[in-house]
């Protein structure tokens, strides 16, 4: 062989401090046929050849938006939104909080659920939680439909707000993926962990303001019930579907927009540090 010919198939292997860490987010490009399986698998599992699956989506949000219409609607006789009648402003609420439980919820076991693919083969494991996200956005397009029906029976249409629904559905996926981030890793090493988070999203389903508007909270409290990155994203959400009449309080979106930052950074910050030790754990 010409030394021109050994030269071409000598490969070299370049020992590099850092390298891994620089190359992780080309990794992650990489292996997206790898993201696309996942969540069609999952996706698969929640609604191919079941009755609950499909049912669940339906019935959650519905039964959710009776309950909060009579409790916040009807005995506290909570404002609406301007002239939105009030199951719509509830509907246009849930939509977001739901999209943010659902993703942080799936994506917490979803190591643990994918023990024998992370032990076996190694891949970005940033790959599986994201993945789960997909699930979370089939939920929602039930859930959208259900609202054009529900916006359909009451008469009541969006104006050009809706156009930028789609920013603030990604940033609920962003304000999820960073505290779901931090669960996934933790419920690795932490198996029990997994049973806080059931409780974590029953309290903050209530602490946000899915069945009443923000406006209904004083205006001195606002600004620090903003911390909750949800605030903002459902203030959001309601701006885009109810046509202008739930307004933004910009300060309290602003410090939101920094929550979920800060969140995002911290998840994958923490993830990147323990995800070595996954392989071992799970």
């Amino acid at each position: 062989m010409s030394r021109a010919g050994a030269a071409e198939q000598e490969r070299v292997v370049i020992l590099e401090a850092g390298r891994a860490t620089r190359n992780y987010w080309r990794d992650l490009w990489h292996y997206r046929e790898l993201f696309a399986i996942l969540a069609w698998r999952d996706v698969a599992v929640r609604y191919k050849q079941t009755v609950i699956g499909l049912a669940w989506a339906l019935l959650r949000p519905f039964l959710t938006m009776v309950i909060f219409t009579v409790i916040f609607g009807r005995i506290a006789k909570l404002p609406a939104d301007g002239t939105a009648p009030y199951p719509i402003m509830v509907f246009a609420g849930m939509m977001p909080w739901f999209l943010f439980s659902s993703v942080l919820t799936e994506a917490s076991g979803s190591l643990i659920g994918n023990a024998n693919l992370i032990s076996k083969v190694y891949f970005p494991r940033l790959v599986v939680p994201a993945a789960t996200a997909v699930v979370a956005l089939v939920d929602f397009g039930v859930n959208f439909v259900m609202l054009a029906l529900l916006m359909a029976w009451y008469g009541f249409l969006p104006n050009w707000h809706l156009m930028f629904l789609p920013a603030f559905v990604a940033l609920a996926i962003l304000a999820s993926l960073g505290p779901a981030l931090w669960i996934t890793a933790l419920n690795v090493k932490y198996r029990d962990f997994r049973y806080v988070i059931p409780f974590i999203m029953q309290f903050g389903l209530y602490v946000s303001p899915v069945g009443f508007s923000s406006a209904a909270i004083p205006d001195q409290w606002r600004l620090l019930y903003s911390l909750n990155p949800v605030v903002g994203i459902i203030d959001g959400f309601r701006w885009c579907l109810l046509g202008g009449e739930s307004q933004i309080y910009w300060p309290g979106f602003v410090l939101s927009l920094g929550v979920t930052a800060s969140f995002l950074w911290f998840g994958i910050r923490y993830f990147r540090a323990t995800e070595r030790t996954f392989a071992d754990m799970v």
